[in-house]
């Protein structure tokens, strides 16, 4: 006959074991959701980051550099920024403590293994995936979402045309408006006048005598890019990159790294929410397959296309 003793040990350890097992399903469960969650922000950045390759010359560097302004200007846009933000953290801290608690869980090590036939090389390496994929991250936040936002050397959108009385060539600035505003009206006078216009909170355009906006301008991020992967853009102080072809290298590497990510994580993310059930496994597991290829390739073609064009 049980005493309360047992009993109550017999609980403790089952209620124990039943909260470990509820916090690795909690895991995974919010480990997948993000997941899917940061596939659909890839698929909306690849859209947009085509665009790079899909258009060429001024038309290019408009629709690039209006695009990067409604992306960090729009209302709803921006919300589902911090969303991604922290779909990003919590995936990589939900996916090391994850590993840890998996690591610890081994304790055990037996003496015959048959790893390779049991599971894939990158279900075995996911932490690490993971890991590089985040050190990418944040290297391209530096180069290009921090430039964007912090960088004070950053130059606006501007054009070059000849005037048509002297034949002279003069520098516009692209105005959100679509209209064009001198840069000259921005600068000094030869002695000293006061320039008639100025930029305030970097792409603002004020009327310095009545103190009023009259419009504003583009960050030139199209120019930054094109400069980061070898293109020659000195003349509005963006020289070539000297190391462009080894940034283009990790790039590619980076997207090779992310496919091994994606091949095992897009399927495990359905599995962990319970959607992957047997009469639409193929199709999933296939879809995921497909997902983790075109798109870190068509990623990975970008960089590549404008160190060849350069």
């Amino acid at each position: 006959m049980l005493n309360l003793h047992h009993i109550l040990n017999y609980k403790k350890t089952n209620m124990s074991k039943s909260a470990i097992l509820s916090s690795s399903i909690a895991k995974k469960f919010w480990m997948a959701l993000t997941g899917l969650f940061l596939c659909l922000f890839l698929i909306g950045h690849l859209i947009g980051n085509l665009q790079l390759i899909m258009y060429t010359g001024a038309e290019g560097k408009s629709v690039f550099n209006e695009y990067a302004y409604f992306m960090t200007h729009n209302p709803a846009v921006k919300i589902l920024s911090y969303l991604t933000y922290f779909s990003i953290l919590f995936h990589a801290i939900d996916g090391f403590l994850l590993a840890y608690q998996n690591s610890k869980a081994r304790k055990k090590k037996y003496a015959y293994s048959k790893p390779n036939e049991n599971s894939t090389w990158a279900s075995r390496h996911m932490a690490l995936l993971g890991s590089l994929i985040l050190i990418f991250i944040v290297t391209h936040m530096v180069n290009f979402w921090a430039a964007m936002h912090y960088d004070e050397t950053l130059p606006l959108h501007t054009v070059s045309v000849a005037d048509p009385n002297t034949g002279e060539e003069q520098k516009l600035y692209v105005t959100r408006t679509g209209d064009y505003m001198p840069v000259s009206a921005f600068e000094a006078g030869p002695n000293g006048e006061k320039a008639q216009m100025e930029i305030r909170n970097k792409t603002e355009f004020y009327n310095s005598a009545v103190n009023i906006p009259v419009g504003g301008g583009y960050k030139d991020l199209h120019s930054l890019t094109m400069a980061f992967f070898g293109h020659d853009k000195s003349e509005i102080g963006r020289p070539a990159n000297p190391y462009a072809l080894y940034a283009t290298i990790l790039y590619v590497l980076a997207m090779i790294v992310l496919a091994f990510h994606l091949w095992q994580g897009f399927a495990s993310a359905f599995q962990s929410l319970g959607i992957r059930i047997k009469k639409y496994r193929t199709l999933i597991e296939g879809s995921g397959k497909i997902f983790a290829i075109v798109v870190p390739a068509a990623f990975a073609i970008i960089p590549i296309v404008i160190y060849l064009t350069k």
